[in-house]
């Protein structure tokens, strides 16, 4: 099936191909799947940052599964993604494998991998910027806000198969981004501190121009100028530079959720691909049969992702849709949507993966998780032990030689 991931991840160039409105949404199959996960290089002992991404990508050079791992903008942070998949089953083996391999290649030179929004508490000042001239000029212009940028994230891509339809689609899910930020929140803790907040990742990246929830654009030139006016002045060089929580991804024909704190279970990483799968599919399906898709102003959809940033599943969140004028937990409205889009889930051949979701609001996400092991015994360093554990048991075993 053809490859849907962008040029960082491939690690190959792809120019522009001349104007901004070029696309390649409706080239391929509607509703594939791709899934990026960043993950913590650490000390097998002391469970802090270590600087040691290139140790890992010589040690993959040449393995088939090469192509699939990736530096970021820090040297302790690693990248995966997984191949183009028609189904949340085949995204559950595709970062199992993944997982299984480079658990297996850190395991081998002393090093662990986690999954979780940020590291408990390892400090920024700490960490070494990757050697390419993308993240240099990055730091470059941002100066501190880049490098405090000590988060992780999981970024879902669906494919959607028409430019108009993908804007569509995108306005649709603004509603969506408290529930998926409180389903996958995993970052309690930042340097070294319970922050009180779910998603403290969240936070962090706030800073960030040109990120957060997009703004509601009319149709996809709509859109492209407003991508055009700031290629053409030079505020970016190109629109992988807008980091919204979602976005659209024209060259490669998939919108991209972007809005997840890293998840450390597997199966609850791909129950969320599962969830924005059949959500996409559900908004795709109203927009071909020209019904309407209630929108909301911006300041309350920011404000209940603020919310379940802040408190996660139990987050009080406004009940947009029912238009009443009470708050309920963020919860409820999950499994509201779950009922909505089994369906859809089921069709799209995803409905086992989808049960994860409640599992995750039964059980809790990511931050419950650390914050029950650090209550126990106040030990932060425990914390990243159980994120390293549960990030590295599910793996399959995949050669590393």
């Amino acid at each position: 099936m053809r490859q849907i991931f962008p040029p960082e991840i491939t690690g190959k160039s792809l120019e522009p191909r001349g104007s901004v409105l070029d696309h390649r949404f409706g080239e391929g199959e509607p509703y594939t799947l791709g899934v990026e996960e960043e993950y913590m290089l650490l000390d097998a002992d002391t469970l802090d940052l270590v600087q040691h991404i290139d140790t890992v990508l010589a040690a993959v050079a040449g393995h088939e599964l090469e192509s699939r791992i990736n530096a970021e903008l820090m040297q302790s942070v690693i990248e995966i993604t997984t191949p183009v998949c028609r189904t949340a089953g085949d995204v559950d083996v595709a970062l199992r494998q993944l997982r299984g391999y480079v658990s297996g290649i850190a395991g081998e030179r002393g090093l662990r991998v986690g999954s979780a929004g940020t590291h408990p508490f390892s400090l920024f000042e700490r960490q070494r910027i990757t050697a390419k001239d993308r993240y240099r000029q990055l730091v470059d212009q941002m100066q501190y806000i880049a490098r405090r940028e000590l988060i992780f994230g999981m970024h879902v891509h669906v494919a959607v198969d028409g430019p108009d339809k993908a804007i569509g689609v995108i306005n649709g899910l603004l509603p969506e981004l408290a529930p998926l930020l409180a389903l996958s929140a995993s970052s309690p803790f930042w340097r070294g501190e319970p922050t009180g907040l779910h998603s403290s990742r969240q936070m962090v990246f706030a800073a960030f121009p040109r990120s957060g929830p997009p703004p509601r654009f009319k149709d996809y030139e709509d859109y492209a100028s407003v991508v055009g006016q700031l290629e053409r002045t030079g505020c970016i060089a190109d629109y992988t530079q807008i980091w919204w929580d979602i976005r659209p991804h024209p060259r490669l024909g998939t919108i991209e959720v972007r809005i997840c704190d890293a998840v450390t279970r597997v199966e609850h990483a791909v129950a969320i691909a599962a969830y924005c799968q059949a959500f996409v599919k559900y908004l795709s399906e109203k927009i071909d049969r020209r019904e309407e898709i209630p929108a909301y102003h911006r300041i309350l959809t920011t404000e209940n992702k603020w919310l379940a940033g802040r408190y996660g599943l139990d987050a009080p969140v406004m009940d947009l849709g029912s238009g009443r004028r009470n708050r309920i937990p963020v919860s409820q409205i999950v499994r509201r949507t779950l009922q909505m889009i089994e369906p859809h889930a089921r069709e799209l051949g995803s409905e086992r993966e989808l049960e994860g979701i409640e599992d995750i609001v039964s059980r809790g996400n990511g931050a419950d998780r650390q914050l029950r092991v650090f209550n126990a015994n106040r030990d932060i360093v425990e914390v990243v032990r159980e994120i390293a554990d549960v990030t590295e048991e599910a793996a399959l075993p995949v050669t590393t030689g």
